[in-house]
């Protein structure tokens, strides 16, 4: 017998729809293959599918690429618990709690926002990769590394913005991606862009995870625990970020553009 599972899309990091980063959740009734979870996230062809199971104290929650499954992932989080408390299945003002592959996260609700509370990955210096300028079309002024990703700083917000880099190259790097940063030039204390060709994610709209090193490097370079970023791909989105020690939290908005049925 043919088992249907409904999903929703949801688009993190706005008040818009159709701008910030789109990712599908599925709220499953039953457990299911990783096979299956990889097809469907493949067969949705977005950034990130996120799959939520209910256990006793909070919801397990895995994020798969369409070619991947990846370790942490923030803006198909926050669409996870956005998705809970519009369909009722987390009471307003609860806490989510999501059991991961990076230990346990919290959303909670504040002033119309949704905060996250996902582990920093701090920025450590790295040695120059070969062919990374090339591949970047850009001169790189600093370039570090996270538990998950390059790491890139250009001399200018216009320099990020104006990026147009040779993606084949960009796969060769051994990493899940690489984040390209500057210094903001107007709202926003820093802005950002994300490519992750080798993960199956030529370039992410709004990458919450990203923010988790963004968040402790510009923080330290501003004087500021509390920080604006804006990722200027081209659906663009603006992530809050505190930090916390070892902690960073994440703020932003999310809304429903459709929901579905997965009939196999």
């Amino acid at each position: 017998m043919t088992v249907s599972q409904r999903f929703s899309q949801i688009d993190a990091f706005t008040d818009r729809p159709f701008s910030g980063n789109p990712a599908a959740v599925c709220l499953l009734d039953a457990p299911r293959t990783d096979q299956w979870m990889q097809q469907v996230a493949l067969e949705m062809n977005l950034a990130e599918t996120a799959f939520l199971l209910r256990r006793e104290d909070g919801f397990d929650l895995r994020w798969f690429t369409p070619a991947v499954e990846v370790d942490l992932c923030g803006h198909a989080t926050l669409a996870s618990a956005h998705a809970l408390w519009e369909d009722g299945h987390l009471s307003s003002g609860a806490t989510g709690r999501f059991h991961t592959r990076s230990g346990e996260l919290t959303a909670t609700q504040q002033a119309g926002m949704i905060w996250l509370d996902f582990p920093a990955t701090p920025v450590s210096a790295a040695p120059e990769i070969p062919g990374l300028e090339y591949a970047l079309g850009a001169h790189i002024e600093y370039i570090g590394r996270t538990m998950f990703d390059y790491f890139v700083q250009l001399d200018s917000a216009d320099a990020v913005r104006s990026l147009r880099p040779d993606l084949t190259h960009l796969a060769q790097v051994p990493a899940r991606g690489v984040v390209v940063t500057a210094a903001g030039d107007g709202d926003h204390d820093f802005v950002s862009r994300f490519f992750a060709p080798q993960s199956g994610v030529p370039e992410d709209p709004v990458t919450g995870s990203a923010h988790c090193g963004l968040a402790p490097y510009w923080s330290t370079r501003l004087g500021k625990r509390e920080l604006s970023g804006y990722q200027a791909s081209p659906r663009g989105g603006t992530v809050l970020v505190r930090v916390a020690g070892d902690r960073v939290h994440l703020g932003g908005r999310a809304v429903t553009v459709l929901r579905g049925e997965i009939l196999h």
